[in-house]
C-alpha cells in the first residue's frame, strides 16, 4: 500500500463519498480510489447528506484527539484493564473475562476477512499507530492492517470494508480511532444506526467534536430528519472549524429538504455561503449543495449559476457540476 491512512482521511470526509445525502454532493464517479484520496468520496448524484445506496450522506470535518498526555494516561489504564482478571468485582466477571469470552473470540478471529500478504500497518499515519501502542504488538499489527484495507475497499466494496473496520474493533475495541473507523465504514455501508452507535463511542472516548456532520447524516439515513438537525444547535456544532460548519450546513439542508422545507433549505446554506470566487474542495462542496437547494426550491436559473461556482471551485474535477448545468439547460 503506499498511500499512508491519514487522520484527514478519515474525518475531513463530509466532502465527498458514495454515502452522503443532502442537499448537494455531486462527486463525479469515475474516478479511482487513489484518485480522491480521503473517506468521504461521494456519490456522483445530489442532496448533500452523506449516505450511500440510498442517497449521499458525509461529514467533512477533521476529528479532534485529546492531547497526547491524556492519551497517555488512557493508554495505561487501558492496559491493565485488559489484564485476566481486570474489571471483576463482587465475583462477576466483566469485559473480556466474561465466561465464553475466549472461545468466542476465537471464533470472530477465525471469521476474520482475509488479509493481502502485502498489507503493512505501517502504511498508517504515525498519530494512529501511536493510538494502537496500547494493544499487544502482534495484535496492534493485525489491527493496523485491517484498518487499512477498511480504507482501501471503502468505495469500491463497503461491505468488505465494514467486515476488516468490524474485526479491527473485535480486536481493539477500546482504541477511539478504532471505532472511529468502524463507524466510518459503517456509514458507507450505509448501516447508518451501527455507524451512530461507533461515532459516538468514538466520541466519548476521544472527547472533541468529532464527525458531527456525519452523525447527522445517519440520523438522516434512519429516517430522522429532526434530529438530524439538533446537531446544529449542540454546543460541539460551535467548536466546528470552518469546513466542518460548512458539512453540518450541507446535512442540515438535507434535512431540511427531507421535511420539503425548500425555501429553509436555501436559507441554511446561506448562513454558511462563501464569496463565490473561493477555491477548493469546501468551497465546491458547498456551492453546489446550495446550487442543488436552489434546485429543489424551484429557482433553477440561480442553480445554474452556482452549479458554474462550483465547477469553478472544484479544481480537481471531482463533481458532476457541468453535467447538472446541462441537465438544466434541457429543461429551459
Amino acid at each position: 500500500m503506499s498511500d499512508n491512512f491519514s487522520r484527514s482521511d478519515r474525518s475531513d470526509r463530509s466532502g465527498s463519498s458514495r454515502n452522503y445525502r443532502g442537499s448537494g454532493g455531486g462527486y463525479r464517479g469515475d474516478r479511482s480510489r487513489n484518485e480522491r484520496d480521503d473517506y468521504r468520496r461521494r456519490d456522483d448524484r445530489r442532496s448533500g447528506g452523506y449516505r450511500s445506496d440510498g442517497g449521499d450522506r458525509r461529514d467533512g470535518q477533521p476529528r479532534r484527539y485529546r492531547d497526547d498526555a491524556r492519551r497517555d494516561d488512557r493508554r495505561d489504564d487501558r492496559r491493565h484493564s485488559q489484564r485476566a482478571g481486570a474489571g471483576r468485582k463482587d465475583g462477576q466477571f466483566r469485559g473480556p473475562q466474561r465466561p465464553g469470552f475466549r472461545e468466542e473470540r476465537i471464533q470472530k478471529r477465525q471469521q476474520e476477512p482475509t488479509l493481502p500478504d502485502d498489507v503493512t500497518a505501517r502504511d498508517l499515519d504515525p498519530s494512529i499507530l501511536q493510538d494502537l501502542k496500547s494493544l499487544a504488538r502482534d495484535n496492534a499489527d493485525m489491527v493496523g492492517r485491517h484498518m487499512v484495507m477498511a480504507a482501501v475497499l471503502m468505495e469500491e466494496d463497503p461491505q468488505l470494508a465494514l467486515a476488516h473496520a468490524r474485526a479491527a474493533k473485535d480486536r481493539a475495541g477500546r482504541v477511539a480511532v478504532v471505532r472511529e473507523t468502524c463507524g466510518i465504514a459503517a456509514y458507507h455501508a450505509g448501516e447508518w444506526k451501527e455507524a451512530l452507535a461507533e461515532l459516538r463511542a468514538a466520541r466519548r472516548m476521544s472527547g472533541g467534536p468529532g464527525l458531527l456532520a456525519v452523525m447527522a447524516d445517519c440520523e438522516r439515513g434512519l429516517g430522522r430528519p429532526e434530529k438530524a438537525l439538533e446537531f446544529i444547535r449542540t454546543e460541539d456544532a460551535a467548536g466546528l472549524d470552518e469546513a466542518g460548519r460548512v458539512e453540518l450546513a450541507i446535512v442540515a439542508a438535507g434535512a431540511r429538504q427531507d421535511l420539503g422545507h425548500h425555501d429553509a433549505a436555501v436559507a441554511e446554506l446561506q448562513r454558511v455561503l462563501f464569496e463565490p470566487t473561493r477555491k477548493g474542495m469546501t468551497a465546491s462542496r458547498l456551492f453546489y449543495a446550495y446550487a442543488d437547494a436552489l434546485v429543489a426550491a424551484g429557482r433553477p436559473a440561480d442553480a445554474k449559476v452556482w452549479f458554474g461556482h462550483a465547477k469553478n471551485a472544484d479544481e480537481e474535477g471531482f463533481l458532476d457540476a457541468q453535467e447538472r448545468i446541462a441537465e438544466l439547460e434541457k429543461l429551459g
